[in-house]
């Protein structure tokens, strides 16, 4: 099978972690162009901040921006980059699935005791950023100290692999957890502020601003929660606003444009008709004539 993170071979009845590549790394002013390989490599940022970028395709370009004690685990046939515009420590481990099992426990047979190891194999993303309390790191040490033993065929070195595919993997569960929690809240905030701000000329960036997220990431995280962009959540509430406004006021209708945000009157009156169907003018007349049939209709029950 193949995996995002992982290559499986497909006829294979078990994998080990074999190591490809492995090095402590101090950057300054550094700037890689995109290159791929064959491996899953983790880059751990020991001291100091690094970007790391990542294209899938032309129009695709994931930025991480990571700090002290964050790593990334990512697919290397993605096209990445590493770049540094100050000094930065990393530790980078580049590792292959090997079918040759001299270890008593595969992946896969692990897999079958940790759900979470078992989700993380199966992942189908190109990459995870992940932030490391301390045992991630601890284990990478200890691995890479081994590789450079003289017994460097040692079973010690397919257990720490597998030690540290396992932290990884509940950090993942753990702090995925904690991420959907913190969406929910961001979008949260969002919402209020839009609700709060429609009157004023805001765009992406403001609302993004507002909740201190970077406006791409918002968009996403806005996009899957609420299933519209923020642009189409913004452009609702407004529409809803100038129709209770057109309903309930006699404010004029040339004036229910700097009510509700929109700077142009003849984009306002092209966005309420893409959203009603009807012109301002046209839906304030159905509404008031609506309103006095139903006062008529009292009367003469009345």
């Amino acid at each position: 099978m193949t995996g995002g993170l992982f290559r499986f071979a497909d006829s294979a009845v078990g994998h080990i972690p074999m190591a490809s590549a492995y090095y402590f790394k101090q950057w300054t002013d550094f700037h890689m162009s995109f290159h791929a390989h064959d491996s899953t490599e983790i880059m751990y940022v020991i001291d100091g901040i690094c970007k790391v970028e990542l294209r899938s395709d032309p129009n695709n370009l994931v930025e991480m921006q990571l700090k002290k004690g964050e790593f990334v685990i990512l697919d290397g046939r993605t096209p990445h980059r590493l770049e540094v515009t100050s000094a930065c420590r990393m530790l980078n481990v580049e590792f292959t699935l090997s079918t040759e099992t001299n270890l008593f426990v595969t992946l896969e047979a692990a897999s079958l005791y940790d759900e979470a190891l078992k989700e993380l194999l199966h992942e189908e993303t190109s990459h995870i950023m992940l932030r490391d309390p301390s045992d991630v790191y601890h284990v990478l040490k200890k691995l890479v100290l081994e590789l450079d033993s003289p017994a460097a065929d040692s079973p010690m070195i397919g257990i720490l692999f597998l030690q540290l595919l396992m932290y990884i993997a509940r950090l993942r569960t753990e702090q995925g957890k904690t991420h959907a929690e913190q969406g929910h809240l961001y979008i949260k905030q969002t919402v209020s502020f839009i609700h709060q701000n429609y009157d004023r000329d805001i765009q992406v960036k403001d609302i993004a601003l507002a909740v201190s997220l970077h406006p791409g990431y918002l968009q996403r995280i806005f996009k899957s929660h609420m299933g519209m962009t923020l642009t189409e959540m913004l452009t609702k509430v407004r529409m809803d606003k100038a129709k209770m406004l057109l309903q309930n006021t006699d404010i004029p209708i040339e004036d229910i444009s700097d009510y509700v945000g929109v700077g142009s009157r003849q984009y306002f009156h092209l966005l309420f008709k893409k959203s009603t169907g009807m012109t301002p003018a046209s839906f304030r007349r159905s509404v008031n004539k609506s309103a006095w049939d139903d006062n008529r209709n009292y009367l003469i029950e009345g």
